[in-house]
């Protein structure tokens, strides 16, 4: 399954999930100085940014060294998307994030696995195996949804008042729907690859 620099910034954001995240943000954060909150919603931002930059380009390596093919890949990384789909359809909460205490949060669970998780990780990575000629594209495209993920957790609290709980809720199980069906055609499409494409 060939992707655009717009089909990859759709899927990205639906990965990223960042209204999904909104209420895991909210719980992490409330044990943080207000004034401390941007700086470490950006420096966490930043973190995982690097992480899935770091995967994009490392992945054909991995790929080479666990002697991995990108239709198993393919298969794998639309898996892990549809569970993690599954969950968004069905979340009833993020208090499994939860900050015990006044701690701040360092990388995780903001930066790894609320941003950078497991599905963000394979999708950078299959993104960059299959199309590699196309990397520039790719690096823009996980740019733009970071950002756009950063600005989302930056204005959590005011998204929250101003589309309320249920709406929040709603959007993320549109998102998950959306993420399903992608998840699916992943699946497919790596299966397709495996029994009718030539090694």
């Amino acid at each position: 399954m060939d992707h655009t620099f717009v089909s990859a910034l759709v899927l990205l954001l639906l990965v990223l999930d960042p209204f999904g995240s909104l209420p895991i943000f909210i719980s992490v954060m409330r044990g943080v100085a207000p004034e401390r909150r941007t700086r470490v919603a950006l420096r966490e931002v930043s973190i995982a940014f690097s992480v899935l930059l770091a995967f994009m380009f490392a992945g054909q390596s991995f790929l080479n060294l666990m002697h991995l093919s990108e239709r198993s890949l393919e298969v794998a990384g639309g898996v892990i998307l549809l569970i993690i789909a599954i969950r968004m359809i069905f979340a009833t909460g993020g208090e499994i994030y939860a900050n015990d205490g006044d701690r701040e949060p360092m990388i995780f669970p903001l930066a790894v696995p609320l941003l950078a998780g497991p599905s963000a990780m394979a999708t950078v990575l299959l993104l960059a195996s299959r199309q590699p000629e196309r990397i520039t594209h790719w690096i823009a495209a996980l740019t733009l949804a970071m950002a756009i993920s950063g600005l989302v957790l930056l204005l959590a609290d005011r998204i929250r008042k101003l589309l309320g709980t249920p709406m929040v809720s709603a959007i993320e199980k549109l998102m998950g729907l959306v993420l399903t069906a992608i998840a699916v055609e992943m699946i497919l499409a790596g299966l397709k690859r495996y029994f009718f494409d030539p090694l």
